[in-house]
């Protein structure tokens, strides 16, 4: 008698770490994926997982594919993450990253499948390096709040539940929706075009691949409560741009170093923030790569892309 496969449900698989979340669950043979996303699948793969079409903000078509397919776990990787647009179109930030997430938490609870869901750095007020799972949040956009709100909705009505924080994913998967900070560096790096970078935020890069491995060693574990996933090098902006162009040999004296204010951004960003990750290697085994490690693999995927 053959043990039935664990079954496990991804929103937002379209993204950059849904994406990823496939690739790695497609290498797993003991897992059943459900990807979901809205629209039609854009991962190049296309067997030996199921694809629904989910729009997370219908809460009706959310309860139908959960309770059609009643997965063990869900991860949550779907939400609203342009700081800026968060600020101009706040009704579609709520819908997206607080009562979409409501309506997850409550249909998770009630099916018995735990629920990881993904958050970030930007709830915190960025006065210091390295925040802990259990600093004070204290958001200064309306984005940081948003997924504020959205971790307390999964407290107060998901059974079992996983938060996961993370900070500037970084990646490469086919067709991109949207574009990411190592890849914008490095293309405008190539390119040799002027750049005003800010000296005054700092942050812990992320690869996906590393964050979609702290997923599935969460799901693994069923590892409950709140874990910080993200890189292991603190560094500010600039020096990241600068990183990029050193690494791949690219001229970086058009490079300029500016401070926030003088962006003009809608929404405030935090300045200091990094996670520290010492939870999640201590409790989950989490390894992540060098900020250095990833762009090799950041590279061999540019290659690739640009072969096919």
């Amino acid at each position: 008698m053959s043990i039935p496969k664990k079954k496990v449900l991804i929103t937002g698989s379209n993204g950059l770490l849904g994406q990823k979340l496939i690739d790695l669950y497609l290498t797993i043979p003991d897992v059943q994926l459900i990807a979901t996303s809205n629209g039609e699948n854009r991962h190049p793969v296309k067997e030996n997982y199921l694809y629904e079409s989910m729009d997370i903000t219908n809460h009706n078509r959310v309860n139908e594919v959960l309770k059609e397919h009643v997965p063990q776990t869900i991860i949550h990787t779907a939400a609203m993450t342009n700081v800026d647009a968060c600020e101009t179109q706040q009704e579609l930030c709520m819908e997206l990253n607080v009562f979409a997430v409501e309506n997850l938490a409550k249909i998770s609870h009630e099916i018995g499948a735990h629920l990881i869901h993904l958050s970030t750095d930007f709830i915190f007020p960025g006065t210091k390096k390295l925040y802990t799972e259990d600093d004070i949040a204290q958001p200064l956009s309306f984005y940081g709040n948003s997924k504020w709100e959205g971790e307390k909705m999964v407290q107060k009505f998901a059974g079992s539940w996983s938060i996961l924080r993370t900070v500037i994913v970084y990646g490469v998967v086919h067709k991109m929706s949207r574009s990411n900070i190592v890849l914008w560096a490095y293309q405008a790096l190539k390119e040799g075009k002027p750049m005003n970078v800010v000296d005054d935020q700092y942050r812990t890069p992320t690869l996906a691949e590393d964050l979609a491995m702290g997923c599935r060693l969460v799901e693994d574990q069923s590892a409950n409560g709140i874990y910080n996933i993200c890189g292991k090098d603190f560094m500010s902006i600039l020096e990241l741009v600068q990183r990029v162009g050193k690494h791949f040999g690219l001229d970086t004296t058009h490079v300029k170093s500016t401070d926030s204010a003088s962006l003009n951004q809608a929404a405030k960003r935090p300045p200091i923030t990094g996670l520290n990750i010492d939870k999640a290697i201590k409790e989950l085994g989490y390894s992540p790569r060098s900020f250095e490690e990833g762009l090799d693999v950041v590279y061999e995927q540019i290659l690739k892309e640009t072969t096919t």
